[in-house]
């Protein structure tokens, strides 16, 4: 069962879960540990005035709190958006319509996106540090989803851990961002209680591979927009 200690979220070995009450500390815990946290939001939002017209249609996937979509709704609000957010933990849901409860625009399904259906017609669908817990059995079919989702010329904006592209490289990034957490203030215990907490939960890829996964699913044009040692921010237009 998960603990809580200052504000921080601690799980037993190979047994990482957003169940229970990680919810409740949720947004402090995402922003202390993942660098420029904000800034990727930030970006999703900038990027966002590209796609977005008057009734356009949003996905985000693994919406949690439904702090982006907040964000999102009202720097669009004269636009009159549908705003849909998948998440699959009920307490997140709740968490979101909370955060989320004057927006009559914006609407939260609690469904596995590794097993759902996505629905069509969208012009922009969003993800921040999701895609890399779901199964590489059904990682493909997520970017295949996605592509076939999207209305031509529309985009996904992505953030996500990443694996450096060799092992030399991925000790570098490795010992970097535990430096970054030590600075934060996380105790060596929860750096290792976190780490052994996601063995067989968190599964990232390299850059290489998400752009694979991109040209799989159909996408031509996708790049960079963000990097910071282990996270990576993507966009992909179709």
């Amino acid at each position: 069962m998960n603990k809580k200690l200052n504000k921080r979220i601690l799980a037993n070995n190979a047994s990482w879960t957003f169940n229970n009450d990680v919810w409740k500390n949720f947004d402090h815990h995402i922003n202390n540990s993942i660098p420029l946290y904000l800034l990727c939001h930030k970006l999703g939002l900038e990027i966002s005035d590209f796609f977005l017209e008057k009734h356009s249609r949003v996905i985000d996937l693994g919406s949690s709190t439904g702090t982006f979509i907040n964000k999102l709704s009202k720097r669009h609000q004269n636009k009159h958006l549908q705003i849909k957010g998948y998440e699959s933990v009920k307490n997140m849901i709740y968490a979101a319509k909370k955060n989320n409860k004057n927006a009559k625009n914006v609407k939260f399904l609690q469904k596995d996106i590794a097993k759902s259906k996505f629905h069509n017609n969208i012009d922009l669908i969003t993800s921040f540090f999701t895609i890399s817990f779901i199964k590489p059995v059904f990682r493909q079919v997520i970017f295949n989803k996605i592509f076939k989702s999207l209305n031509w010329g529309g985009a996904v904006i992505f953030f996500d851990k990443v694996r450096a592209p060799d092992a030399r490289f991925q000790d570098i990034m490795t010992q970097v961002y535990t430096n970054f957490k030590l600075d934060r203030n996380f105790s060596p215990h929860e750096i290792l209680n976190k780490s052994n907490s996601l063995k067989g939960v968190l599964e990232p890829y390299s850059t290489k591979e998400n752009f694979l996964f991109l040209k799989r699913a159909g996408f031509k044009d996708y790049m960079t927009i963000f990097k910071c040692i282990t996270f990576e921010g993507f966009l992909a237009i179709k």
